[in-house]
């Protein structure tokens, strides 16, 4: 079963939405929603794919899935 967050970088990192995805993906500009609390514009540049994640979606994205952070 697929997880029912999904991620979208936005605003300068990768975010996770709950959001539910549109056919094709999001489409650039668009306001998100994220499990940070964010509202973020989407960005679908291939250099925004390499962004870092942000910390407390990823935190968020864990919890739902219910698997631990690996320390890094």
């Amino acid at each position: 079963m697929p997880h029912p967050f999904r991620w979208q970088p936005g605003e300068g990192q990768r975010h996770a939405t709950l959001k539910p995805r549109p056919k094709g993906g999001f489409p650039d500009d668009v306001q998100i929603e994220t499990l940070c609390g964010t509202q973020i514009t989407a960005d679908n540049s291939d250099v925004a794919w390499l962004w870092t994640t942000c910390p407390e979606c990823n935190k968020g994205a864990h919890e739902l899935a219910g698997t631990p952070i690996v320390p890094g």
